[in-house]
């Protein structure tokens, strides 16, 4: 009992999450992307470009069936994220993790029928003005050995006890009973596993895309056409269903006074979701994205009797006339305040 009690007061959270940089998990069972997924979290970003929608849209951009979303990628690797975290974030609270940045790259689109593969890894960590933050990096491919997306997402995690066991157990008795029992079954499935497997070598393809911008009729400071997206509590909850989201943050405005909030708040990823659809309706052809990354610098809260006003504008930052792209620079702002951090940008190929 001694012995356990002077291991427990040694322990340094701190000191084993940074010895597990570098650890990663690659998951053994697919995701299958089906089309009406594809439409129904298009739907939830407010994205209507027909490719998303269209088969035959999709086909004629050489696509062989409806494309997914530049977010799509989020819902999948949320369940790997976590069951990383759950087996190397020891001493800290999973239910407190704040989202600040997430960069996406993009090797080729994802394609309904598709069968997604994640290896998710923790590729750094460091203690920041009194938080925890990790990186988490996701390498995603299909079921034909060829690289998707990689992903990195930065998180502030807190440590266990640092929030009132009322407030968990309030948000326990919130969310929806079984929520988080896929990530309890890969748990219980392979507790002993070494997470330190080697993922195949991927192939990497040249996607070829069709986005309707020329690059010679581009010219930087260019001005993308503004667009404004209104989001209300309905769209919250939905996309918490959608995406598989839990936190009652986004949706439960009694659980947001809890915790010290005046309103329930809109989710990162669907204002970047947002984004991703401003800008694939300038491009054309969203497989002709390379790139997008946002740092969430202000939450946007959403009251219950008005819809919350986004609007979104971009500007040609850059052009490279090696590779024909352009880097799209862009400001969303919810009530004239920023959303995103001057890091919110977009490489695109242009035609």
């Amino acid at each position: 009992m001694s012995e356990n009690v002077a291991v427990t007061e040694t322990f340094d959270p701190a000191e084993h999450v940074r010895a597990m940089v570098g650890r990663h998990y690659r998951t053994d069972d697919y995701y299958e992307v089906g089309r009406e997924k594809v439409r129904e979290y298009s739907r939830a970003v407010q994205d209507f470009n027909p490719v998303h929608w269209e088969g035959d849209a999709a086909k004629a951009l050489g696509y062989g069936g409806v494309i997914a979303p530049l977010t799509f990628m989020s819902l999948v690797g949320t369940l790997a994220q976590r069951r990383l975290l759950q087996k190397i974030a020891v001493g800290f609270d999973l239910s407190q993790m704040l989202q600040t940045d997430q960069v996406l790259e993009f090797h080729q689109p994802i394609v309904a029928g598709d069968h997604l593969y994640c290896d998710v890894s923790l590729d750094s960590y460091k203690e920041v003005m009194g938080k925890d933050m990790m990186v988490t990096k996701n390498i995603v491919s299909n079921q034909r050995n060829e690289l998707v997306q990689t992903t990195y997402t930065t998180l502030l995690i807190g440590r266990d006890g640092d929030v009132d066991k009322g407030i968990v157990d309030a948000a326990e008795n919130l969310v929806m009973q079984g929520a988080t029992t896929l990530a309890a079954r890969a748990n219980a499935s392979d507790e002993d596993e070494d997470e330190q497997v080697e993922h195949p070598q991927l192939v990497v393809l040249d996607n070829l895309s069709s986005a309707t911008v020329k690059f010679d009729d581009a010219s930087v400071g260019d001005v993308l056409p503004s667009r404004t997206f209104r989001v209300t509590r309905g769209d919250l909850v939905n996309y918490a269903g959608v995406a598989g989201d839990a936190n009652p943050i986004h949706w439960s405005e009694e659980f947001a006074k809890l915790i010290d909030l005046d309103n329930v708040l809109a989710h990162g990823m669907l204002t970047m979701g947002l984004g991703g659809g401003y800008i694939t309706e300038w491009l054309g052809d969203p497989g002709a994205v390379k790139d997008y990354t946002v740092r969430f610098t202000a939450p946007i809260p959403v009251d219950s009797h008005k819809a919350a006003e986004i609007q979104f504008d971009g500007k040609i930052k850059s052009l490279d006339a090696e590779s024909r792209t352009a880097v799209v620079a862009l400001n969303a702002t919810f009530e004239g305040k920023r959303i995103f951090g001057h890091r919110a940008t977009a490489t695109v190929q242009l035609a």
